[in-house]
């Protein structure tokens, strides 16, 4: 086995094995770099997100891999900032639901859009994200700790599916997709309450 399908077999298997992400305001801890650096990779919803930003970047290629998934990172910070200040944001866990279907669909579909229309399609979901974990912060706790950890955490995880998706080149192009669909009925699971 090639060490591309080695790859992209733990990301898969990483990603099944996932326990449910709670993003509600108020479980777990949240007021350290080691709870935020967890935090992304404690969950289904987190996990097929993360890792279909950078499917997505790899399929697309080009400036998309750097900017997308710098996207994401950004406007999550910007949204975890806002939910810190608490700025009320509408219709957060469903956009975050949202995003887990969406972007598995653009994996699994391989939809070709112009670099700048990914950018703002990632930057939303990220914003809802970012807002989720940023209203977690306790008021007595700075959360950059915390920010910092759920950033390079993502950032990771977006690192594994551009890797994933470089590593299976276009030869193995239908694995990427079908790891797209993978996250789309996560989505769609966790939409209904089944996982």
């Amino acid at each position: 086995m090639i060490p591309a399908k080695r790859l992209c077999l733990s990301a898969i298997l990483l990603l099944a094995a996932a326990m449910p992400a709670y993003a509600h305001v108020g479980i777990g801890t949240t007021s350290s770099f080691t709870a935020g650096f967890m935090h992304p990779l404690s969950g289904l919803d987190h996990m097929s997100v993360m890792i279909a930003v950078g499917l997505w970047a790899a399929l697309k290629g080009g400036k998309a891999l750097l900017a997308w998934p710098a996207a994401f990172v950004g406007v999550m910070l910007v949204g975890g900032v806002l939910g810190m200040l608490h700025m009320p944001l509408p219709f957060v866990e469903p956009g975050i639901l949202a995003s887990v279907v969406a972007l598995g669909l653009l994996v699994a579909l391989a939809i070709d859009l112009p670099v700048s229309a990914g950018v703002a399609i990632i930057g939303l979901f990220a914003l809802f994200h970012g807002h989720a974990h940023g209203t977690e912060v306790p008021e007595n706790a700075g959360g950059l700790e915390y920010m910092a950890g759920f950033a390079i955490a993502t950032a990771a995880l977006h690192a594994t599916g551009i890797a994933a998706g470089l590593g299976l080149g276009v030869r193995f192009r239908g694995l990427a997709r079908a790891a797209g669909a993978a996250s789309a009925a996560v989505g769609v699971g966790l939409v209904f309450g089944v996982l």
